[in-house]
Protein backbone atom coordinates (compact mmCIF):
# COMPACT_ATOMS: atom_id res chain seq x y z
CA UNK A 1 0.00 0.00 0.00
CA UNK A 2 2.39 2.07 0.80
CA UNK A 3 4.64 1.84 -2.00
CA UNK A 4 1.48 2.27 -4.02
CA UNK A 5 1.09 5.95 -2.66
CA UNK A 6 4.93 6.62 -3.16
CA UNK A 7 3.98 5.51 -7.03
CA UNK A 8 1.57 7.86 -7.10
CA UNK A 9 2.75 10.84 -5.64
CA UNK A 10 6.05 10.41 -7.64
CA UNK A 11 3.85 10.20 -10.82
CA UNK A 12 1.90 13.36 -9.94
CA UNK A 13 5.21 14.96 -9.36
CA UNK A 14 6.27 14.39 -12.52
CA UNK A 15 3.17 15.47 -14.09
CA UNK A 16 4.25 18.75 -12.48
CA UNK A 17 7.86 18.61 -14.04
CA UNK A 18 5.73 17.98 -17.44
CA UNK A 19 3.88 21.00 -16.92
CA UNK A 20 6.32 23.24 -16.21
CA UNK A 21 8.66 22.35 -19.05
CA UNK A 22 5.09 22.69 -21.23
CA UNK A 23 5.07 26.46 -20.03
CA UNK A 24 8.83 26.64 -20.54
CA UNK A 25 8.17 26.66 -24.26
CA UNK A 26 7.08 29.90 -24.16
CA UNK A 27 10.09 31.14 -22.12
CA UNK A 28 13.13 29.34 -24.28
CA UNK A 29 11.18 31.05 -27.39
CA UNK A 30 11.46 34.32 -25.44
CA UNK A 31 15.40 33.68 -24.46
CA UNK A 32 16.23 33.11 -27.97
CA UNK A 33 15.33 36.40 -28.90
CA UNK A 34 18.68 37.52 -26.89
CA UNK A 35 21.24 34.41 -26.32
CA UNK A 36 22.09 31.84 -29.46
CA UNK A 37 20.87 28.44 -29.10
CA UNK A 38 24.55 27.12 -27.53
CA UNK A 39 25.00 30.22 -25.31
CA UNK A 40 21.92 29.87 -24.12
CA UNK A 41 22.04 26.07 -23.12
CA UNK A 42 25.53 27.02 -21.63
CA UNK A 43 24.41 30.18 -19.14
CA UNK A 44 21.19 28.16 -18.25
CA UNK A 45 22.95 25.07 -17.04
CA UNK A 46 25.87 26.73 -15.71
CA UNK A 47 23.73 29.20 -13.68
CA UNK A 48 21.40 25.88 -12.77
CA UNK A 49 24.40 24.29 -11.23
CA UNK A 50 25.58 27.13 -9.55
CA UNK A 51 22.09 27.66 -8.05
CA UNK A 52 22.54 24.36 -6.45
CA UNK A 53 25.67 24.67 -5.10
CA UNK A 54 24.38 28.21 -3.18
CA UNK A 55 21.19 26.22 -2.05
CA UNK A 56 23.46 22.84 -0.95
CA UNK A 57 26.84 24.19 -0.26
CA UNK A 58 27.42 21.36 2.48
CA UNK A 59 25.80 18.66 -0.16
CA UNK A 60 28.15 19.38 -2.88
CA UNK A 61 31.39 19.78 -1.22
CA UNK A 62 30.80 16.28 -0.08
CA UNK A 63 30.52 15.05 -3.67
CA UNK A 64 31.78 11.22 -4.26
CA UNK A 65 33.46 9.93 -7.69
CA UNK A 66 30.44 7.69 -8.03
CA UNK A 67 28.71 10.70 -7.67
CA UNK A 68 30.11 12.40 -10.52
CA UNK A 69 30.19 9.45 -12.85
CA UNK A 70 26.67 9.11 -12.56
CA UNK A 71 26.08 13.02 -13.14
CA UNK A 72 28.36 13.17 -16.17
CA UNK A 73 26.79 9.63 -17.54
CA UNK A 74 22.90 11.12 -17.42
CA UNK A 75 24.33 14.90 -18.38
CA UNK A 76 26.19 13.37 -21.44
CA UNK A 77 22.80 11.89 -23.21
CA UNK A 78 21.02 14.94 -21.72
CA UNK A 79 23.56 17.42 -23.51
CA UNK A 80 23.45 15.40 -26.93
CA UNK A 81 19.33 14.66 -25.99
CA UNK A 82 19.71 18.89 -26.08
CA UNK A 83 21.92 19.92 -28.92
CA UNK A 84 20.40 17.68 -31.71
CA UNK A 85 17.21 19.07 -30.88
CA UNK A 86 18.27 22.78 -31.05
CA UNK A 87 19.92 21.71 -34.01
CA UNK A 88 17.47 20.01 -36.09
CA UNK A 89 15.14 23.38 -34.99
CA UNK A 90 17.02 24.60 -37.70
CA UNK A 91 16.31 22.64 -40.21
CA UNK A 92 12.41 21.13 -39.67
CA UNK A 93 9.61 23.02 -38.19
CA UNK A 94 8.33 23.11 -34.17
CA UNK A 95 5.44 20.89 -34.96
CA UNK A 96 7.24 17.98 -36.34
CA UNK A 97 10.01 18.67 -34.14
CA UNK A 98 7.12 18.26 -31.34
CA UNK A 99 5.78 15.30 -32.72
CA UNK A 100 9.56 13.87 -33.31
CA UNK A 101 11.02 14.00 -30.08
CA UNK A 102 7.73 12.22 -28.97
CA UNK A 103 9.28 9.34 -30.25
CA UNK A 104 11.12 8.45 -27.25
CA UNK A 105 8.02 7.52 -25.26
CA UNK A 106 7.58 4.61 -28.08
CA UNK A 107 11.92 3.71 -27.70
CA UNK A 108 11.94 3.67 -24.05
CA UNK A 109 9.74 0.16 -23.36
CA UNK A 110 11.78 -1.50 -25.96
CA UNK A 111 15.34 0.11 -24.56
CA UNK A 112 13.96 -1.09 -20.93
CA UNK A 113 13.32 -4.82 -22.10
CA UNK A 114 16.62 -4.85 -23.66
CA UNK A 115 18.70 -3.54 -20.92
CA UNK A 116 16.46 -5.43 -18.41
CA UNK A 117 15.73 -8.59 -20.05
CA UNK A 118 12.29 -8.32 -18.50
CA UNK A 119 9.36 -7.85 -20.94
CA UNK A 120 7.63 -4.99 -19.46
CA UNK A 121 4.25 -5.88 -20.23
CA UNK A 122 1.67 -4.81 -22.91
CA UNK A 123 -0.10 -1.97 -21.29
CA UNK A 124 3.57 0.22 -21.57
CA UNK A 125 3.74 -0.44 -25.37
CA UNK A 126 -0.14 0.07 -25.47
CA UNK A 127 -0.18 3.55 -23.84
CA UNK A 128 3.26 4.58 -25.86
CA UNK A 129 1.58 3.71 -29.07
CA UNK A 130 -1.74 5.97 -28.05
CA UNK A 131 0.76 8.73 -26.60
CA UNK A 132 2.37 8.84 -30.21
CA UNK A 133 -0.67 9.08 -32.03
CA UNK A 134 -2.09 11.64 -29.57
CA UNK A 135 1.14 13.59 -30.05
CA UNK A 136 0.86 13.21 -34.18
CA UNK A 137 -3.34 14.69 -34.27
CA UNK A 138 -1.64 17.20 -31.29
CA UNK A 139 1.24 18.93 -33.55
CA UNK A 140 1.16 17.70 -37.09
CA UNK A 141 -0.62 19.22 -40.10
CA UNK A 142 -2.12 15.85 -41.24
CA UNK A 143 -3.58 16.89 -44.47
CA UNK A 144 -0.05 18.02 -45.68
CA UNK A 145 2.90 15.95 -46.94
CA UNK A 146 5.41 14.26 -44.00
CA UNK A 147 8.84 14.14 -45.79
CA UNK A 148 11.69 13.27 -43.22
CA UNK A 149 14.10 16.42 -44.10
CA UNK A 150 18.04 16.54 -42.02
CA UNK A 151 16.60 18.42 -38.76
CA UNK A 152 13.78 15.47 -38.67
CA UNK A 153 17.08 13.16 -38.65
CA UNK A 154 18.52 14.69 -36.16
CA UNK A 155 15.18 15.25 -33.90
CA UNK A 156 15.34 11.65 -34.32
CA UNK A 157 18.54 11.09 -32.71
CA UNK A 158 17.60 13.51 -30.08
CA UNK A 159 14.40 11.20 -28.95
CA UNK A 160 17.06 8.48 -28.54
CA UNK A 161 19.38 10.56 -26.74
CA UNK A 162 16.03 11.46 -24.03
CA UNK A 163 15.43 7.90 -23.78
CA UNK A 164 18.57 6.70 -22.97
CA UNK A 165 18.78 9.95 -20.11
CA UNK A 166 15.35 8.46 -18.29
CA UNK A 167 16.70 5.29 -18.21
CA UNK A 168 20.14 6.50 -17.05
CA UNK A 169 18.15 8.36 -14.53
CA UNK A 170 16.33 5.34 -13.51
CA UNK A 171 19.98 3.20 -13.37
CA UNK A 172 21.52 5.43 -11.01
CA UNK A 173 18.54 7.55 -8.82
CA UNK A 174 18.05 4.80 -6.25
CA UNK A 175 21.77 4.68 -5.17
CA UNK A 176 22.91 7.94 -5.67
CA UNK A 177 21.90 11.69 -3.57
CA UNK A 178 19.42 13.11 -6.09
CA UNK A 179 21.14 16.55 -5.53
CA UNK A 180 23.69 15.66 -6.55
CA UNK A 181 22.81 13.69 -9.21
CA UNK A 182 20.93 16.73 -10.82
CA UNK A 183 24.39 18.67 -9.65
CA UNK A 184 26.50 16.83 -12.02
CA UNK A 185 24.53 16.26 -15.20
CA UNK A 186 23.61 19.75 -15.14
CA UNK A 187 27.40 20.64 -14.87
CA UNK A 188 28.02 18.71 -17.21
CA UNK A 189 25.46 19.24 -19.79
CA UNK A 190 26.71 23.29 -18.90
CA UNK A 191 30.11 22.51 -19.75
CA UNK A 192 29.61 20.73 -23.35
CA UNK A 193 27.23 23.44 -24.13
CA UNK A 194 30.18 25.80 -23.64
CA UNK A 195 32.86 24.03 -25.70
CA UNK A 196 30.37 23.91 -28.57
CA UNK A 197 29.35 27.93 -27.76
CA UNK A 198 32.90 28.90 -28.02
CA UNK A 199 33.09 26.79 -31.13
CA UNK A 200 30.51 28.02 -32.99
CA UNK A 201 28.62 31.21 -31.68
CA UNK A 202 29.23 34.63 -30.60
CA UNK A 203 28.20 35.48 -27.61
CA UNK A 204 25.44 37.96 -27.33
CA UNK A 205 26.29 41.73 -26.64
CA UNK A 206 22.57 42.91 -25.93
CA UNK A 207 20.09 41.08 -23.97
CA UNK A 208 16.36 42.44 -23.49
CA UNK A 209 14.00 42.26 -20.32
CA UNK A 210 12.24 39.68 -21.87
CA UNK A 211 15.56 38.25 -21.96
CA UNK A 212 16.57 37.98 -19.17
CA UNK A 213 13.31 37.23 -17.20
CA UNK A 214 13.11 34.32 -19.84
CA UNK A 215 16.12 32.52 -18.55
CA UNK A 216 15.68 33.23 -15.20
CA UNK A 217 12.62 31.16 -15.74
CA UNK A 218 13.75 28.60 -17.26
CA UNK A 219 17.10 28.24 -14.89
CA UNK A 220 15.05 28.22 -11.88
CA UNK A 221 12.16 26.07 -13.17
CA UNK A 222 12.21 23.46 -15.80
CA UNK A 223 16.10 23.05 -15.19
CA UNK A 224 16.88 23.33 -11.32
CA UNK A 225 13.44 22.61 -9.71
CA UNK A 226 12.22 19.78 -12.70
CA UNK A 227 15.54 17.86 -12.63
CA UNK A 228 15.46 17.25 -8.65
CA UNK A 229 11.95 16.69 -8.69
CA UNK A 230 12.35 13.71 -11.80
CA UNK A 231 16.07 12.39 -10.16
CA UNK A 232 13.90 11.78 -7.10
CA UNK A 233 10.48 10.79 -8.62
CA UNK A 234 12.47 8.14 -10.71
CA UNK A 235 12.83 5.79 -7.48
CA UNK A 236 9.77 5.04 -6.95
CA UNK A 237 7.92 4.94 -10.41
CA UNK A 238 9.48 3.08 -13.78
CA UNK A 239 10.71 4.77 -16.90
CA UNK A 240 7.66 3.50 -18.90
CA UNK A 241 5.41 5.92 -16.43
CA UNK A 242 8.56 8.64 -16.61
CA UNK A 243 8.42 8.51 -20.20
CA UNK A 244 4.49 8.86 -20.72
CA UNK A 245 4.11 11.22 -18.09
CA UNK A 246 6.98 13.57 -19.28
CA UNK A 247 5.34 13.70 -22.63
CA UNK A 248 2.71 15.61 -21.46
CA UNK A 249 5.11 18.65 -21.71
CA UNK A 250 4.06 18.94 -25.09
CA UNK A 251 0.43 18.70 -24.23
CA UNK A 252 0.45 21.39 -21.74
CA UNK A 253 2.74 23.64 -23.75
CA UNK A 254 -0.20 23.27 -26.62
CA UNK A 255 -2.31 24.56 -24.04
CA UNK A 256 0.13 27.29 -22.72
CA UNK A 257 -0.08 28.45 -26.33
CA UNK A 258 -3.71 28.82 -26.51
CA UNK A 259 -4.56 30.32 -23.37
CA UNK A 260 -1.51 32.76 -22.89
CA UNK A 261 -0.45 33.47 -26.72
CA UNK A 262 -3.86 32.93 -28.10
CA UNK A 263 -3.52 30.03 -30.19
CA UNK A 264 -6.27 28.48 -31.82
CA UNK A 265 -7.38 25.19 -30.79
CA UNK A 266 -8.32 23.18 -33.44
CA UNK A 267 -10.98 19.74 -32.93
CA UNK A 268 -7.61 17.44 -34.30
CA UNK A 269 -6.03 19.09 -31.33
CA UNK A 270 -8.53 18.21 -28.83
CA UNK A 271 -8.21 14.52 -30.21
CA UNK A 272 -4.69 14.40 -29.73
CA UNK A 273 -5.65 15.64 -26.45
CA UNK A 274 -7.72 12.83 -25.60
CA UNK A 275 -5.55 10.34 -26.97
CA UNK A 276 -2.45 11.33 -24.78
CA UNK A 277 -4.88 11.32 -21.89
CA UNK A 278 -6.24 7.93 -22.72
CA UNK A 279 -2.81 6.85 -22.95
CA UNK A 280 -1.82 8.55 -19.15
CA UNK A 281 -5.08 6.11 -17.84
CA UNK A 282 -3.56 3.20 -19.53
CA UNK A 283 -0.55 3.57 -18.18
CA UNK A 284 -2.13 4.37 -14.23
CA UNK A 285 -4.63 2.03 -14.41
CA UNK A 286 -4.60 -1.40 -15.20
CA UNK A 287 -8.09 -2.04 -17.25
CA UNK A 288 -8.05 -5.55 -17.30
CA UNK A 289 -10.05 -6.47 -13.79
CA UNK A 290 -12.87 -3.99 -15.36
CA UNK A 291 -12.81 -6.20 -18.78
CA UNK A 292 -13.09 -9.04 -16.85
CA UNK A 293 -16.42 -7.89 -14.68
CA UNK A 294 -18.19 -6.57 -18.09
CA UNK A 295 -17.57 -9.85 -19.87
CA UNK A 296 -20.20 -12.19 -19.73
CA UNK A 297 -19.49 -15.30 -16.94
CA UNK A 298 -19.45 -18.91 -18.44
CA UNK A 299 -20.26 -21.89 -16.78
CA UNK A 300 -17.66 -24.36 -15.85
CA UNK A 301 -17.98 -27.53 -17.78
CA UNK A 302 -19.44 -30.15 -15.92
Amino acid sequence: MRENVRTLAADASLLFVAAVWGLGFAAMKGALESFPPFWLLTIRFAAAALLIALIFPGRVRRITGKDLRGGVIIGTFLFLGFATQTVGLLYTTASKQAFLTAVYVVLVPFFAWALKRVFPGIRPFGASALCLVGMAFLTLDLKGDFVINYGDMLTLACAVFFAAHLLAIERFAPHLDPILLAFGQIATTAALSLVLALLWETFPTTISSTGFWSMAYCVVFPTVMALLIQNTAQRYTPSTHVSILLSLESLFGALAGVFLLGEHLSEQMILGCAFIFAAVLLTEVDPMPLVRRLLPKTDAAP
